[in-house]
């Protein structure tokens, strides 16, 4: 297993918990070399997010650029993509690079309810970058958001992953942490069919930047060799130790801890 360049293209998150900074711990804590587009910067800490200021669209498209002529990348990664103008950027600038494998979290609303997509914009993924999508990686209101219907149970998220499926990208993470109960779902839809992740719920508040977190270490996967299903279940496995490690700052939705292993390509 080889070292895994990620290419990380989302916001910045000035608490440290998600985003960007999020995304780098993850994937180095796994053992891999993160490289960032920044698309924003945000003023924000576990109580919410208090301003937003995009990055110029072409000053994303040459970062990504630069990057990708140097160092190159075996996977790549989008978070907070902002507004239209931003995603087409990144989509010109992905053009480059065909081969290399997408993970495309749809981020939409900050844990404590902040716009961090603009609602416009939302067709300009879909066209433009869910079908270069290796893995598309939504929880339920981005699904929703996307199919323009509710998903309200466990018994609706097979049919929302598929109808995801549909979008284009080549296959489907839908995680079902929004739905109440201490039994925790996530599906994995792609043309091989469909396969069940579950946990019990950890009983905490350190829930901030848990989807970015679990993109990223998916990403750090792809990148080292792994196929998508290994890549998915040690990122989960991750995800979960990281939370249990959580060390507590904050009022509100709490980081986790990131860096409670150094172990690069442990699995569980």
């Amino acid at each position: 297993m080889h070292f895994g360049r990620v290419l990380i293209i989302a916001g910045s998150d000035s608490g440290g918990g998600a985003g960007i900074q999020a995304d780098i711990k993850a994937v180095t804590c796994l053992g891999g070399y993160a490289a960032t587009a920044l698309t924003a910067l945000t003023a924000q800490n576990t109580l919410g997010v208090f301003g937003v200021e995009p990055v110029p669209p072409a000053f994303v498209r040459r970062q990504i650029e630069v990057v990708l002529g140097d160092i190159g990348a075996d996977c790549l990664k989008t978070g907070m993509l902002v507004s239209a103008p931003i995603i087409e950027a990144v989509a010109d600038a992905l053009a480059a690079a065909p081969s290399v494998p997408l993970v495309l979290d749809p981020v939409m609303v900050a844990k404590g309810g902040a716009a961090l997509l603009d609602p416009a914009a939302v067709a300009t993924l879909t066209a433009r970058l869910i079908p270069r999508a290796r893995l598309l990686t939504p929880n339920l209101p981005e699904a929703e958001a996307l199919l323009g219907r509710a998903i309200p149970d466990a018994t609706a998220m097979e049919a929302a992953a598929r109808d995801l499926l549909r979008l284009g990208a080549r296959a489907v993470l839908l995680k079902g942490g929004h739905l109440p109960g201490d039994d925790l779902v996530d599906l994995l839809v792609d043309a091989d069919g469909v396969r069940r992740f579950a946990d019990r719920r950890l009983p905490t508040r350190a829930t901030h930047g848990t989807g970015c977190t679990l993109a990223s270490a998916i990403a750090a996967g792809l990148a080292q060799g792994l196929d998508l299903d290994a890549a998915v279940a040690r990122a989960r496995a991750y995800l979960r130790r990281a939370i249990a490690a959580a060390p507590g700052f904050g009022a509100g939705h709490g980081p986790l801890g990131h860096g409670h292993t150094v172990t690069p390509f442990g699995g569980d």
